[in-house]
């Protein structure tokens, strides 16, 4: 609680903490937007694949003629990760570039914020490995949902709770697995002109509905906090805010959960498309399980959601600001030298399912895409499958036919041996 303070500290003796920036979109820029009321913290440098358009990015949420100068701005990430930053934030959502840019920037001694789940889901647990033999930080990002959770998980069992649920709400029905981009816009209530006007990207917007994100981000979850991902994939059960503690909570005492100790994601919509009553879609929650009769009291008797037993209570915050939020990341990464979440071990992975029937030939087209969606499962599974990341499944070609519903496998595609990704995933499988 004392960030704020040591940030204006390190301002005040001419060291402020130093940042480069990679991916100027949505998030980059909303981060961007904060960074000048934010005394001891300046950006440096700035990557993106079009320099103007992060110049522009930088001008629409408010810096000066003289801020943008005194930046540096490149289209190599890879540049600005060896450029002397304190913290290095990676934020393309692209995994193959964001695991070469985070490999960089602990080569030259920064500290790795990673927004990009998407290539910490895919090779995490070798990039945190790397990370303590550099002597560095690599942290999930603050604001985003996984360090939000991650966050909740840790005040749970620092108070003395066991944690039975964590995860975040979303819209979901079991169709949406197989919407594309050409069919996005309807369920978010735009027409496709509305939306390129607004520059909203489809695939992108895609893989939050078509359950991609939510088991990337679940899986992130899982590898950060020590938490399980069912064995069967997420199971999106419909859940307000006043259930959460009778729904997520295992099935021997009423619950939908396999056991405690679990990752799983909500949904804002009954299986019919009606509404749920005060419904978590932009938010995050933790169910706790008191370790004894007087605990559980206190949970009554302070206001907090309850099951019937009253032993599971929830706890939730309602809304996540992503990247306004991601300064928390920065400054504690520099300043703390602490992680606001980070991948621990391997217990959770997002692997490709095909969204239709598909010929050998056929190139895979990744997150959000036309032809596959990211579910949820259990790493065990996944090494001993050696199933397909959906981090590797963007511009590969099938060697076989594979039906609607498959999930598949690396011998499934022809993959190039040689790239970083592919010999770090290799490398997971043991």
């Amino acid at each position: 609680m004392n960030l704020a303070r040591l940030a204006m500290e390190r301002g005040a003796e001419g060291r402020p903490v130093r940042a480069a920036l990679i991916g100027a979109g949505k998030f980059g820029s909303m981060f961007l937007a904060q960074v000048p009321h934010i005394a001891g913290l300046e950006v440096t440098h700035i990557a993106d694949l079009d320099p103007d358009r992060a110049r522009a990015a930088c001008r629409t949420v408010g810096w000066d003629d003289a801020r943008i100068a005194s930046t540096t701005f490149t289209d190599s990430g890879v540049s600005a990760a060896q450029a002397a930053a304190d913290v290095v934030i990676e934020a393309t959502g692209a995994p193959g570039p964001g695991i070469a840019h985070a490999l960089a920037a602990m080569a030259a001694g920064a500290h790795v914020v990673m927004v990009n789940v998407e290539a910490d889901v895919l090779a995490g647990p070798v990039l945190a490995e790397r990370a303590k033999a550099a002597g560095v930080v690599y942290s999930m990002a603050y604001g985003d949902q996984p360090a939000l959770v991650a966050e909740m998980v840790d005040w749970a069992r620092a108070t003395g709770f066991e944690v039975a649920a964590a995860g975040k709400g979303t819209k979901y029905l079991p169709a949406y697995h197989g919407v594309t981009p050409d069919d996005v816009w309807s369920h978010y209530g735009l027409t496709a002109e509305e939306a390129a006007t607004a520059g909203m990207n489809p695939q992108m917007f895609n893989s939050f509905l078509d359950g991609t994100k939510s088991a990337i981000e679940m899986a992130a979850i899982a590898n950060a906090c020590g938490l399980d991902v069912p064995g069967d994939g997420l199971g999106f059960p419909p859940c307000g805010v006043d259930d959460l503690a009778h729904v997520l909570r295992p099935r021997a005492v009423g619950g939908q959960l396999d056991r405690d100790g679990m990752v799983e994601v909500v949904s804002s919509l009954e299986r019919d498309g009606r509404p749920v009553f005060r419904d978590l879609r932009w938010g995050v929650y933790v169910v706790l399980k008191a370790p004894n009769d007087y605990a559980a009291a206190c949970f009554r008797q302070y206001g907090l959601p309850t099951d019937a037993t009253g032993r599971y209570a929830a706890m939730y915050k309602p809304f996540h600001l992503i990247g306004l939020e991601l300064s928390v990341s920065v400054l504690s990464a520099a300043l703390r030298g602490e992680a606001t979440g980070a991948t621990r071990e391997w217990r959770g992975d997002a692997v490709a399912v095909a969204k239709r029937d598909l010929r050998a030939g056929a190139v895979l087209d990744g997150e959000g895409g036309w032809t596959v969606w990211g579910k949820a499962v259990p790493a065990a599974r996944s090494r001993e499958r050696a199933l397909l990341p959906i981090g590797l499944a963007h511009g590969v070609a099938l060697t076989r036919d594979v039906t609607a519903g498959d999930v598949l496998a690396l011998a499934d595609v022809a993959l190039d041996e040689g790239e970083e990704p592919v010999r770090l995933r290799r490398s997971m499988l043991g």
